[in-house]
C-alpha cells in the first residue's frame, strides 16, 4: 500500500512540477473593459495563447512520456517478478465456478456491498477535493503559483502516515481507524473556507487532508482480506473468487473517478467558469468552495453512516481468521493421512 501511494506521490511531483514551471499568463476576461469584442479578443488570443499553448502542451507531453516509461518498468517488475502461488490442500474446490456464477456470489455478500458503498462515498469525497484543490488554490485563495506544490503536499503527508495507520489499525480495530482516520479531515475542509486566505493555513489543510487520504488508501486494502475470509466461511465450497473481491473495488474507485470529473465539469460550467481567466465570477469561487469542502463532508459523513453497518468488527475477524486456520489443519491433516495410508499400501 505504502507503495501505491509512493507511486501517486512520484506521479505527482513529476506531473506538478515540470508542468508547473511553465509560465501559463492569465488572460484578462474579456468581458470587463472590451467593448469592441471581436477585434480585441482576436488580438488577446494572438498575444497571449500562441507561445504559452505550445509550452504548456510540451511540458504535458513530456510529464506524460516520463510517467508513461514509470509505468511499462513497473508492468515489467510486476510481469517477470512475481509468481502465483496457487493454495496447496487448503479449501480446493472439485468443481470450478463460472464467473458470473462467483460475480452473483460475490455482490450478494452483504459486507463486501457495505464496505465497496462506504469507501465509493469516501473515494468521491477525496476525488472531489482533490480533482478541484488546484482551481480552488488559484483562483479563490489566490495562490496561483503554489497549488502544485500544496498538492505534492498533501500526497507527501499521504505517504509518510500509512505506518501510522497501520500501527494504528492493529491497536485499535479497522473500524475504530475508519472513524478516525476518515472523519479527521472534516475540521480542516471547513477551516480552509471560513478563515481568511493564507498560505500557512492552506498548507497545514492540504497536511491534514494527505493524512486522512492515507487512512482512505489504507483501509479498504486491509479490510477486504477480512471480508473475502468472512464469505469462505459462508460458502466453503466455492473458491478462487478473490480476483472478483479486488477488481470491483477498483473499478468502483475508478468509476468514482469519472463521477467527480463529471460532476466538477458540469458545475464549474453552469457557474460560468472562464478558461486561463485572470478571475472568476463570485458563482465560480461559490462553486470551488463547494467542491473542496461542503460536498466532500456531506459525503464523509455519509460513508461514516455506511460503515456503521458494516458487521465485522475485531471480534468477529478473530473468529473467523481461527475458523479459517482449523481448516486448513484440518484439511492439512487429513492429507496427511491419505498419504501415509497410500505409502503403507504401496
Amino acid at each position: 500500500m505504502t507503495v501505491e501511494v509512493l507511486g501517486t506521490v512520484l506521479g505527482t511531483a513529476i506531473q506538478g512540477q515540470i508542468v508547473g514551471k511553465v509560465d501559463t499568463p492569465c488572460i484578462e476576461s474579456p468581458f470587463f473593459g472590451l467593448t469592441n469584442s471581436s477585434v480585441a479578443m482576436e488580438e488577446l488570443n494572438m498575444t497571449h495563447d500562441t507561445k504559452s499553448l505550445t509550452d504548456t502542451r510540451n511540458a504535458y507531453m513530456i510529464a506524460a512520456g516520463v510517467i508513461g516509461g514509470l509505468y511499462v518498468l513497473c508492468a515489467l517488475i510486476l510481469l517477470l517478478g512475481v509468481r502465483e502461488k496457487r493454495e496447496s490442500s487448503a479449501l480446493q474446490s472439485d468443481e470450478p465456478v463460472s464467473f458470473f456464477q462467483g460475480l452473483k456470489l460475490v455482490m450478494n455478500h452483504g459486507p463486501y456491498i457495505k464496505l465497496i458503498t462506504g469507501f465509493l462515498f469516501t473515494s468521491l469525497a477525496f476525488m472531489l477535493l482533490e480533482g478541484n484543490f488546484a482551481l480552488f488554490c488559484t483562483y479563490t485563495l489566490g495562490f496561483r503559483n503554489e497549488f502544485q506544490n500544496i498538492l505534492l503536499a498533501i500526497m507527501l503527508s499521504a505517504t509518510l502516515t500509512i505506518p501510522f495507520w497501520q500501527w494504528f489499525l492493529t491497536r485499535f480495530g479497522k473500524k475504530t481507524a475508519v472513524y478516525v482516520g476518515i472523519s479527521s479531515a472534516i475540521p480542516f475542509l471547513i477551516a480552509v473556507v471560513v478563515l481568511d486566505s493564507s498560505l500557512f493555513v492552506t498548507y497545514v489543510v492540504a497536511v491534514a487532508a494527505g493524512i486522512s487520504v492515507a487512512a482512505a488508501f489504507l483501509l479498504p486494502w486491509s479490510m477486504l482480506p477480512d471480508v473475502i475470509d468472512d464469505f469462505k466461511l459462508q460458502h466453503a465450497g466455492s473458491h478462487g473468487h478473490e480476483a472478483i473481491f479486488f477488481s470491483f473495488y477498483v473499478f468502483f474507485t475508478k468509476f468514482t473517478a469519472g463521477v467527480s470529473l463529471g460532476i466538477s465539469t458540469l458545475s464549474l460550467d453552469f457557474a460560468g467558469y472562464q478558461t486561463r481567466a485572470c478571475f472568476q465570477p463570485g458563482q465560480v469561487n461559490f462553486t470551488l468552495k463547494m467542491l473542496v469542502s461542503a460536498v466532500p463532508v456531506g459525503l464523509i459523513l455519509l460513508s461514516l453512516l455506511l460503515f456503521k453497518l458494516y458487521p465485522i468488527d475485531e471480534e468477529k475477524r478473530r473468529k473467523n481468521k481461527k475458523a479459517l486456520q482449523d481448516l486448513r489443519e484440518e484439511s492439512n491433516s487429513s492429507s496427511e493421512s491419505d498419504n501415509t495410508e497410500l505409502a503403507s499400501i504401496v
